[in-house]
């Protein structure tokens, strides 16, 4: 007889939930590809997140607000065939939940029918909280984004660390309590002071993530493409690189192209 296999445990609200109450920390990247998701996967990070940063990754924009629902259900779609343990994560994009909740649960709807995620992530507080319980009221779980909100880079005009003074370091823990009684599963904090990351950890009974947000929260995320050294030019203090990519593939396409100009490529080995 036969025995089923059993395969890798699928992350999920409910295993995150479970991680943070154990202090076991949650480990983030983004990806925007099958090809980079596969290796994201197998390597054992927990999320995935398909992130709106596609517009500057892959699409060279300077902010994230050009790319397209369109766009973002086919990133999402490519990176969730590339998993299988990783709870995949996208990003609604600017303009798709923002002062519409109807909009907002549409999109939501679109995002997890067309591409198969198992969440969504979207940019605010008060202000996008009643989009936030018409997406969860469809059965779709949320994840908030506070502190540097790249969508609203164009009221801030800066991208500068967010919520040091008092006023808005409250109304970002004030938003963070409302996401969580709405229902949100998660948030994550951008750009904010360590403490204020802490503090906010602490309160909330939901992982919180950071990026920029320091030590004390419950996981991390970085853009993949960063982590892995392929961009060079974007050295902001979190940013740790764990590669240098960027000098070891134009060194690859170098030798590529002084292979093929010599007329060393292809040899007798490599031809039929």
């Amino acid at each position: 007889m036969s025995v089923a296999k059993e395969g890798p445990k699928k992350i999920t609200t409910h295993v995150l939930s479970e991680m943070k109450m154990k202090g076991e920390k949650i480990t983030m990247l983004t990806s925007y590809d099958y090809s980079m998701a596969k290796i994201a996967d197998r390597a054992g990070l927990d999320v995935i997140l398909v992130g709106d940063s596609a517009a500057n990754v892959m699409a060279g924009w300077e902010t994230t607000l050009p790319i397209t629902l369109d766009q973002m259900i086919y990133h999402a779609a490519s990176v969730v065939r590339g998993v299988n343990r990783a709870m995949v994560i996208a990003d609604l994009p600017f303009g798709s939940y923002q002062g519409n909740s109807k909009e907002a649960v549409a999109s939501a709807i679109r995002m997890m029918k067309e591409s198969g995620a198992d969440g969504i992530k979207i940019e605010g507080g008060e202000e996008i909280i009643e989009s936030v319980k018409r997406i969860l009221s469809a059965g779709i779980p949320v994840m908030g984004h506070l502190g540097l909100t790249p969508q609203s880079i164009h009221k801030f005009g800066t991208y500068t660390v967010r919520a040091k003074q008092e006023a808005e370091a409250n109304k970002l823990i004030e938003d963070a309590h409302l996401l969580q009684e709405a229902g949100a599963f998660g948030i994550v904090l951008e750009k904010i002071p360590a403490l204020l990351g802490q503090r906010v950890s602490r309160e909330l009974s939901i992982p919180i993530i950071g990026i920029g947000a320091g030590k004390y929260v419950d996981g991390q995320v970085l853009v993949i493409h960063d982590m892995l050294g392929m961009t060079h030019e974007f050295s902001p203090r979190f940013l740790r690189r764990y590669h240098n990519l960027f000098e070891e593939m134009t060194g690859a396409v170098q030798n590529y192209i002084e292979d093929v100009k010599s007329g060393d490529f292809p040899n007798e080995r490599e031809q039929y």
